[in-house]
C-alpha cells in the first residue's frame, strides 16, 4: 500500500440505548462518496479505537490505510473503554460489551465488514450470531475462540479474593475477582510486543502507558477461567459469511494450531471462513499488534483484498 496522502475528513458518534453503557467512535473516512460498505474495528482488551490510529513507528495507522482504499474505518471503543466512559466493574462482561457494539451496527444503519483483533475475536463471533444479517464479511486478526472450543486455563491458586491461573501459553496470572487487570510490563514485552522485531521499540513505552484496565469479569472470560468465555448457541447467521482469520508467526498466545482451529471450527459450523498463517505468503515476524508494525500497510492492503474478493499471493510449498 503505497504510503501517499490521502485527503480524510474525521468525525465521531455515540450509541447509547436506555439504561446501557454508551459506545464512543471515532470515523475516518475519505472525502469522495461512500461507494463502499464501513469497516468497524473493533480493538482488543487494554486497548481503544485509537491502536488503528498510529503505528509505533508514528506512521498513520489502518484507518488510514483502509481510507486510501475507499472506505470509511469506524473506531469503537468498548463500553466502559476510552471515551465510551467508566461502567461498573459488577456490570461490565462480554454480554454488556456485545450489546454496546450491536447498537453502534445498528445505528450506523447499513451493512459493515466486521474486523476485529486479539479479545474482541470472541465479541465478534457473538456480534455474528446476534446480527449477522448487519455484518457482510469478517476479517479476524488473532482472534480470541469462541468459549465453544476454548481451553481452559489451569487454577493453581486461589482465594476470595483471586484466582492464580496457567494459560495453555505458560503465561501465568493472578486475576482479581473484583479489581480490574492492569497488564505489567512482562505482558507487555511476551504478548503484545514479541520478539518478532516488526514492533518498534520506540512504540513500546507508548503502547504500555495507553493500555487500559480490563474489567475483571472480562478478564475471567477472556481467559475462559472455569468456561466464563462467551459461547455461541445458534449458527444460522455463519451460514455462508466469509471470515478471516490471520495469524502472525511471533504471537505468544497465537500459535498456528489456535487460530486454525478456530477457523475449522467456523467452517463446520458453516461459514465461508479462511484461515491465513503469515509465514505461507511470505510475510515473518509479525506479532500480536501487527496493525502496528513496521509491514501494517501490506497487512491492510492483504485485508482489503480479501474484502474485494481477490487473491491472495500464491502460499509457498510445504
Amino acid at each position: 500500500m503505497q504510503a501517499t496522502t490521502t485527503p480524510v475528513r474525521f468525525g465521531a458518534g455515540l450509541a447509547a440505548g436506555p439504561g446501557e453503557p454508551a459506545v464512543y467512535y471515532d470515523v475516518v473516512a475519505p472525502l469522495d462518496a461512500r461507494t463502499k460498505p464501513p469497516v468497524v474495528m473493533v480493538h482488543g482488551g487494554t486497548q481503544t479505537g485509537s491502536c488503528f490510529l498510529r503505528t509505533a513507528d508514528g506512521r498513520p495507522g489502518w484507518a488510514f490505510a483502509f481510507v486510501r482504499r475507499g472506505y470509511r474505518a469506524i473506531l469503537p471503543d468498548w463500553p466502559g473503554s476510552g471515551r465510551s466512559g467508566a461502567v461498573p466493574a459488577a456490570a461490565l462482561d462480554g454480554a454488556a460489551v456485545c450489546r454496546g457494539l450491536g447498537r453502534l451496527l445498528e445505528a450506523l444503519g447499513e451493512p459493515v465488514v466486521l474486523l476485529t483483533h486479539s479479545m474482541s475475536g470472541a465479541l465478534g463471533w457473538r456480534l455474528v450470531e446476534t446480527h449477522g444479517p448487519r455484518i457482510l464479511r469478517v476479517v479476524a486478526i488473532a482472534p480470541g475462540p469462541p468459549g465453544n472450543i476454548q481451553a481452559e486455563p489451569k487454577v493453581v491458586g486461589e482465594t476470595d479474593e483471586a484466582v492464580d491461573v496457567e494459560t495453555p501459553a505458560k503465561l501465568r496470572f493472578r486475576l482479581s475477582k473484583t479489581e480490574p487487570y492492569r497488564a505489567d510490563m512482562a505482558f507487555v514485552e511476551k504478548k503484545a510486543v514479541g520478539d518478532g522485531g516488526r514492533f518498534a521499540r520506540a512504540g513500546v513505552a507508548p503502547l504500555a502507558a495507553a493500555m487500559g484496565a480490563i474489567a475483571p469479569r472480562l478478564i475471567l472470560e477472556r481467559l475462559n477461567v472455569r468456561g466464563a468465555q462467551l459461547k455461541i448457541e445458534r449458527f444460522e447467521n455463519f451460514r455462508g459469511k466469509p471470515i478471516l482469520v490471520v495469524t502472525g508467526s511471533h504471537d505468544l498466545d497465537h500459535p498456528r494450531a489456535l487460530d486454525e482451529g478456530t477457523a475449522n471450527w467456523l467452517k463446520e459450523k458453516g461459514a465461508a471462513a479462511e484461515f491465513v498463517y503469515l509465514p505461507d505468503i511470505g510475510i515473518t515476524g509479525n506479532g500480536h499488534m501487527m496493525m502496528m508494525e513496521d509491514n501494517s500497510d501490506a497487512l491492510a492492503d492483504l485485508a482489503v483484498d480479501w474484502i474485494e474478493q481477490r487473491r491472495f499471493p500464491q502460499r509457498k510449498a510445504g
